[in-house]
C-alpha cells in the first residue's frame, strides 16, 4: 500500500475518533455534573521496510477536566451539589464507590437514598436508608435530618450523613459509564471521608463544557478530515497516472 494513503488513511480514521470526543463532550453540555473529557493527537513514526520519514497521528483522550461547573439554584430540598474540590459518594452498578459532583436525589419506595440515576447514596455505613417523613433536610456538612411523620415540628432526627470526599484530582479517572473513580489497585480501600468537605443544599452543578470551544474544535477537524480525503484521492490519481505509465513503457 503506497504509504501517502497509509498516512492520509489513519489521518482520517483518527480524526473520526477526535471528533466523536468532542461531540460527546458537546452532547452532554446539559448534564449536570458532567466533566468533559480532553483529546490531543500524538505523531507516530511509519516504521517498514525504508527509513520512518513519514508520520501518521493517533488520537487518544488523555485526561478529563475535573474543573467545577457553575451551580444553578433549585429551591428543591434534595438537590445537592459539592463545594470546593469535594465529591460525593455513590455506589457503582458493580458494587464498588464511585463519586459525583451533583445529584438531584431521590427516596425509593423502600426508603433508600438514590441519584437521579438510581446509584445509592453512600453515607457511614454504608448506603443510606430514609425513614418515613414529612421534611427532610440536607446540612452543609452531609448531615440528613428529618421530621418524622406525625411528629411535632420541633423534633428532629438525624438520620444520616452523607459520605464527602476529597481526593486528589491525578488520582482520579472518569470511566466508560461517566461515573469517577480513584485509580486503585485491586483491593485497596476507597477514598477517606473528609469532615471538612461541603455540599450545597438547593443547587445543582452545571457541566463544565464550554460550547463555542467544543464547536470550534469539532470544525477544525472536520477542515482535516476534508484535507485527509483530498491526500487519499490525490495518492488514487498518482497510482492511476503510474499505472498508464507502465503501460506504455
Amino acid at each position: 500500500m503506497d504509504k501517502m494513503l497509509y498516512v492520509s488513511m489513519s489521518g482520517a480514521s483518527q480524526n473520526t475518533l477526535a471528533m466523536r470526543a468532542h461531540a460527546n463532550n458537546l452532547a452532554n453540555i446539559s448534564t449536570n455534573g458532567f466533566r468533559r473529557d480532553f483529546e490531543q493527537a500524538r505523531s507516530m513514526q511509519v516504521f517498514g521496510d525504508s527509513f520512518p520519514a513519514r508520520v501518521y497521528a493517533m488520537s487518544e483522550r488523555p485526561a478529563t477536566d475535573f474543573s467545577a461547573g457553575s451551580l444553578q439554584e433549585t429551591g428543591r430540598d434534595l438537590d445537592v451539589a459539592a463545594k470546593g474540590d469535594a465529591w460525593i459518594a455513590v455506589q457503582a452498578p458493580d458494587g464498588g464507590e464511585a463519586y459525583v459532583r451533583t445529584g438531584s436525589l431521590e427516596i425509593d419506595a423502600l426508603g433508600q437514598l438514590r441519584t437521579g440515576d438510581g446509584l445509592p447514596v453512600i453515607g457511614n455505613g454504608g448506603p443510606i436508608a430514609v425513614p418515613p417523613q414529612e421534611k427532610i433536610d440536607i446540612g452543609e456538612d452531609g448531615t440528613i435530618s428529618i421530621r418524622g411523620l406525625g411528629d411535632n415540628p420541633s423534633v428532629v432526627a438525624e438520620v444520616d450523613r452523607i459520605k464527602l470526599v476529597t481526593p486528589d484530582p491525578k488520582q482520579l479517572e472518569k470511566g466508560a459509564d461517566g461515573l469517577v473513580r480513584i485509580k486503585q489497585q485491586p483491593g485497596q480501600p476507597a477514598a477517606q471521608a473528609d469532615a471538612n468537605a461541603r455540599i450545597e443544599s438547593g443547587f445543582l452543578e452545571a457541566s463544565n463544557v464550554n460550547a463555542v470551544e467544543e464547536m470550534t474544535s469539532i470544525l477544525s477537524l472536520s477542515r482535516q478530515f476534508e484535507l485527509h480525503v483530498k491526500m487519499m484521492r490525490t495518492a488514487e490519481d498518482d497510482s492511476a497516472a503510474m499505472a498508464r505509465v507502465l503501460q506504455f513503457s
